[in-house]
């Protein structure tokens, strides 16, 4: 009886949310994995039994969480973790590797961060909300691409929904649309010289209290999603044509190849040049 299932997602083409792997695994006791870095977000909900997190916060201290059936564990990029099975009721999981521009926002909402990596249901229905689409994208592999990512929406509502740390986001309306004209003139100018002020002047607001307000809503400040927005379009025309890498460098506002290159794999862990040749043709 199979007892671990993984996969790699096929495709890339999409900028608000991507998926890496994905997969489920009854764990033998004991069995651990880390400590380790991850380049994305990974999201485990355990489905019974139980096990721990080491997981190491923004403010560079390790704490230990013990966790069992109906919770869930985040993995922030970039931060140290290690988690590991129970001896006598090893845990199984079901996990989503996953990114993309508006990943985080969505995560913020739920309350879930580096400061607060633990899933945490308002009740074992909603929860429900969480594991089964979880499950579909992990037994679903060979679904178009466009299947999976709309499951990982409803993965993404269902944190949302069901989070015992949920935010709850008052006067959004508004807010939502300011944020939407900047996602939006970001989208249509990111290829030159963009600053936070002229982002915020076409919003009509205080460059202080546009910032603010965007790492509210989106979860990140203005430069930060400016960067991925580059960084996003470029892995796209890297894997999806062929000019030279020092080209799209310039056409996604990098016009310093060597500034391109650093910033590329501070955010993918390669460089654009291996990040291509680990790529290449992927899309066909």
């Amino acid at each position: 009886m199979d007892d671990f299932s993984f996969s790699v997602f096929p495709n890339e083409n999409f900028l608000d949310f991507r998926l890496f792997q994905y997969g489920w695994e009854q764990c033998a006791p004991l069995h651990s994995f880390g400590p380790f870095v991850r380049n994305h977000f990974l999201f485990h909900y355990i489905i019974s039994g139980q096990g721990y997190l080491d997981a190491n916060g923004p403010d560079g201290v390790t704490r230990r969480y013990n966790l069992g059936a109906e919770q869930g564990f985040l993995i922030c990029p970039g931060l140290v973790n290690t988690y590991c099975a129970d001896k006598h009721k090893p845990w199984k999981y079901v996990w989503l590797e996953f990114d993309g521009l508006r990943a985080e926002q969505y995560l913020n909402e739920a309350g879930l961060g580096a400061s607060q990596p633990i899933y945490q249901s308002r009740s074992p229905a909603l929860a429900a909300q969480v594991e089964q689409p979880m499950l579909y994208i992990a037994n679903h592999s060979a679904a178009s691409p466009l299947n999976l990512i709309g499951h990982l929406c409803l993965f993404l509502d269902g944190l949302i929904q069901s989070s015992a740390t949920r935010r709850e986001l008052h006067g959004t309306r508004l807010q939502d649309f300011y944020i939407q004209e900047a996602v939006t003139y970001m989208e249509h100018n990111y290829q030159r010289e963009l600053t936070v002020e002229e982002i915020a002047d076409v919003c009509k607001l205080n460059r202080s209290y546009f910032s603010k307000l965007f790492k509210d809503v989106a979860g990140c400040p203005p430069q930060e999603f400016l960067i991925r927005l580059r960084l996003s379009k470029a892995a796209e025309l890297m894997k999806t044509t062929r000019s030279p890498i020092g080209d799209i460098s310039v056409m996604c506002g990098y016009p310093n190849q060597l500034h391109f290159s650093r910033a590329f794999k501070k955010r993918y862990g390669l460089s654009p040049r291996e990040w291509r040749a680990r790529n290449k043709g992927k899309a066909d």
